[in-house]
């Protein structure tokens, strides 16, 4: 099964604890590359969460957003810094005698300055927390995946659609190549008889010889079959393949555009060059396609 790389999924889940929001966004790559943005505190769990998304994407680039809202406030502990506190008291001492000052530093006062007082997060029970982040992940990545399978579905038609075009043009190059010999060895009797006129026997046997080298430099046969051949893979890995088929149908739009190449090249006619440059119109939309496709 066909599927793009570019899709989106969204889940949400709370434990009584938190609320966990789970957002994935996949665009295209050349390689798989996964990052994740999530609070700092629960970093521990980005590993699994790589883990976890890897198992269903194996090509693109995605990022995996994950919001944490604590519900309650027992995950945060109040923790006095008595050395800071020391520091401030002896220095506001220190300025009163220096400078002939009338006051107290006061409970008040003190607990109002900087880093005295700190709230600080609880140890995470960890596992506790790869359990609750996993339930949205997983929703998240299923959510992605059928996104991606949806667009897959779509750009498995178009291909298939190219594909058969191409193969319609393929078959009337084939109708067309030989006459293409026949009009060259027509032109050859007439230029012949226009150098020589018509009270000279034209030498027939030359005239075949010259045909057939013509024939033998511009037959583009083997070019035609391997094209039409490709149209052929590129349907059985689009209807059959059960594994990323991405760079294997970008290596196949390589064999197709090296094949037009030589037949365009090869084409002694104006029909068959235009009919060429159909085809090439069409498998550069297919490669522009599979660099959706993971």
């Amino acid at each position: 099964m066909i599927k793009s790389m570019t899709g989106f999924g969204r889940s949400e889940h709370s434990d009584g604890k938190r609320n966990i929001t789970v957002e994935i966004k996949s665009v295209n790559h050349r390689y798989g590359d996964i990052s994740v943005k999530m609070p700092r505190r629960y970093s521990f769990a980005e590993e699994k969460i790589k883990s976890t998304v890897k198992k269903t994407v194996s090509r693109g680039k995605v990022d995996v957003s994950i919001i944490v809202e604590n519900l309650t406030e027992d995950d945060v502990t109040v923790k006095l810094n008595a050395m800071v506190a020391k520091q401030y008291v002896d220095n506001l001492e220190e300025l009163r005698k220096s400078f002939d000052l009338e006051g107290d530093v006061t409970l008040q006062f003190l607990a109002t300055l900087p880093d005295v007082m700190k709230a600080v997060p609880d140890v995470e029970d960890e596992e506790e927390i790869c359990r609750a982040i996993q339930i949205p992940l997983e929703q998240a990545v299923k959510n992605l995946d059928h996104m991606r399978t949806v667009e897959g579905q779509k750009l498995s038609e178009d291909l298939l659609m190219r594909g058969g075009l191409i193969r319609d043009f393929v078959k009337k190059i084939e109708e067309r190549s030989p006459r293409v010999t026949a009009a060259y060895t027509e032109k050859l009797r007439e230029r012949v008889k226009e150098l020589i006129g018509n009270n000279v026997t034209i030498p027939e046997d030359r005239i075949l010889l010259e045909a057939a080298i013509f024939a033998d430099k511009c037959s583009i046969t083997e070019e035609l079959v391997r094209l039409d051949s490709h149209m052929l893979q590129l349907k059985n890995i689009i209807e059959k393949s059960s594994q990323p088929a991405g760079k294997k149908l970008d290596f196949l739009v390589q064999e197709m555009n090296r094949e037009a190449n030589t037949i365009g090249s090869k084409a002694n006619d104006i029909e068959i060059t235009n009919l060429m440059l159909e085809i090439k119109s069409e498998i550069e939309k297919i490669r522009e396609q599979v660099q959706n496709i993971e």
